[in-house]
């Protein structure tokens, strides 16, 4: 059984685009668009850009923040105050130590070191992004 729940929370890799729509983030981080517009309530980090005809628009950092809110409220049970706490901390600590990352190892929270892989994974692909 432990095995099935691992297959379900795998998440599809983020292709390398500018801007996705919210259908698109919806599939690539497992919640439906209606948990995504009301994330953006609660999340000040968390603002699409709209365009034709007020459609929302996410970026690439957007998704990774997204999944980053979803494995906070889902895998690790934060409440949504909670989780908007974690994000404030955690940027706050990487200000206040000038290091990317330091959020992991400063909480003295539980990440395991798969999901650290996939975050540094991400943060290159964004880079790359950047960069062309």
């Amino acid at each position: 059984m432990v095995e099935n729940q691992a297959q379900i929370n795998v998440l599809p890799p983020i292709p390398v685009k500018r801007y996705f729509t919210i259908g698109e983030v919806s599939e690539l981080c497992g919640v439906k668009p209606h948990v995504l517009r009301y994330w953006e309530q609660e999340f000040t980090q968390l603002r699409s850009i709209r365009r034709h005809g007020n459609r929302r628009y996410y970026q690439h950092q957007e998704v990774i923040l997204i999944r980053r809110i979803r494995e906070l409220l889902y895998d690790y049970g934060f409440t949504i105050n909670g989780a908007r706490n974690h994000l404030v901390l955690g940027l706050q600590n990487q200000v206040k130590n000038n290091v990317v990352g330091s959020q992991s190892c400063q909480s003295g929270s539980d990440f395991s070191l798969a999901g650290l892989k996939r975050e540094i994974e991400q943060v290159i692909l964004f880079l790359q992004v950047s960069e062309a």
